[in-house]
C-alpha cells in the first residue's frame, strides 16, 4: 500500500474501500477563485493549509467557474516545489457539472479540470449532483477515466437514499468511493437512513458546509455550550461532525486563523454529555427527510 498523506497524527482518518486512509478533516474551496483581485491571498491560504498539514483539498469546476481549481493547483504546485508535500500525499477532489457528465462530456470536463489544477490525475472525481444524463452513462464515463489514469477514484455528490440505491444497480456502480452531502448539526436528515446505510457498507460520506454556511458559528446557544470546553461554536460544530465514523468534513476556510481553529476542532473528542446537549439543541431526525442541498 502506498504511503498517503497522514495529516496531523492526532486526526481521525476515513478509510476508502481500497484500504487507503485519509484525514477526516479537509479543506473546501467553495467561493474561492471568484475575484481575481483576491487570487494571491487565496493561493496563500490554501498553501498555508498544506503547510499546517491539511492533506485533502476539495474543489469543483463550478466553483468560481474553474477559478477555485486554479487556486488549489497553484497552491499545491508551490508547496510541492518547496518540498512541503509530494503529490501522492495530497488527496485532490473535484466535481463535474451534471450537464457535462455524458460519456464524452465527462472526459472533456476532466481534461479541463486537470489543466486548471496543473495535475495529471484527480484522486476523487465526483458527479456534483444528478442531472438529465442517465446515471449509467456517467458511471461508464467515470470508469473510462479511471482506466485511463486521469482519476484514481470516482464518486457522487448530493445523492439521497433512492439515488444511491439506483447507483448500486448500475454496472460498476459499486465502484463508487464516496458521497458528498450537506451535513451539519442543524441539518441531520442524512442520519435517518443515508448515513447508516453508507456506514454499513464502509462507504465514506463527505460533509460539506459542516458549519451550516456559518450559521452554527454564530449560534449563541452553541457558543454557550462550547465556551466551557475552550472551544468556539464553530469548533464544537465541526468536532460534532467529525465524531462520526466514516465521515470526512470539508469546511471552507478563507483565513489562516480559521485553518488553525479547524485543526483544533479535529483533535477534540466530545464527551457523551456534550453530545446529548447538542441533541437537545438540534434533535436527530425521527423520520425520513428530503436531502438538504445548497
Amino acid at each position: 500500500m502506498p504511503a498517503f498523506g497522514s495529516g496531523p497524527e492526532y486526526m481521525n482518518h476515513v478509510a476508502l474501500a481500497c484500504g487507503e486512509r485519509w484525514p477526516a478533516l479537509g479543506l473546501g474551496t467553495w467561493r474561492l477563485g471568484e475575484d481575481n483581485g483576491l487570487q494571491a491571498q487565496e493561493v496563500a491560504c490554501v498553501r498555508e493549509a498544506l503547510d499546517l498539514g491539511y492533506r485533502v483539498i476539495d474543489t469543483a469546476e463550478m466553483y468560481g467557474d474553474g477559478g477555485a481549481e486554479r487556486i488549489a493547483g497553484k497552491a499545491l504546485a508551490d508547496a510541492m516545489r518547496a518540498g512541503v508535500v509530494q503529490r501522492e500525499e495530497v488527496f485532490v477532489v473535484s466535481k463535474v457539472y451534471p450537464h457535462n457528465a455524458s460519456l464524452g462530456g465527462v472526459q472533456l470536463a476532466c481534461d479541463r479540470s486537470l489543466r486548471r489544477l496543473g495535475l495529471d490525475h484527480i484522486d476523487l472525481y465526483l458527479l456534483h449532483w444528478r442531472g438529465s444524463v442517465p446515471l449509467a452513462e456517467t458511471v461508464e464515463g467515470f470508469a473510462r477515466l479511471a482506466a485511463s489514469g486521469k482519476t484514481r477514484h470516482w464518486g457522487v455528490s448530493n445523492f439521497g437514499m433512492d439515488d444511491m440505491r439506483e447507483l448500486m444497480r448500475a454496472s460498476n456502480g459499486a465502484q463508487c468511493a464516496a458521497n458528498q452531502v450537506y451535513y451539519a448539526a442543524s441539518s441531520r436528515g442524512v442520519e435517518f437512513d443515508l448515513l447508516p446505510w453508507m456506514q454499513q457498507r464502509a462507504l465514506p460520506m463527505m460533509a460539506y458546509s459542516p458549519l451550516d454556511c456559518g450559521n452554527l458559528a454564530r449560534d449563541m446557544r452553541l457558543q454557550a455550550l462550547a465556551q466551557p470546553l475552550g472551544l468556539s461554536a464553530a469548533q464544537l460544530a465541526l468536532a460534532w461532525v467529525l465524531r462520526q465514523p466514516g465521515v470526512m468534513a470539508i469546511p471552507k476556510a478563507g483565513q489562516p486563523e480559521h485553518l488553525r481553529e479547524n485543526l483544533r476542532a479535529a483533535e477534540f473528542a466530545l464527551a457523551a454529555s456534550t453530545l446529548e446537549a447538542v441533541d437537545q439543541l438540534f434533535p436527530p431526525p425521527k423520520n425520513k427527510q428530503a436531502l438538504a442541498m445548497i
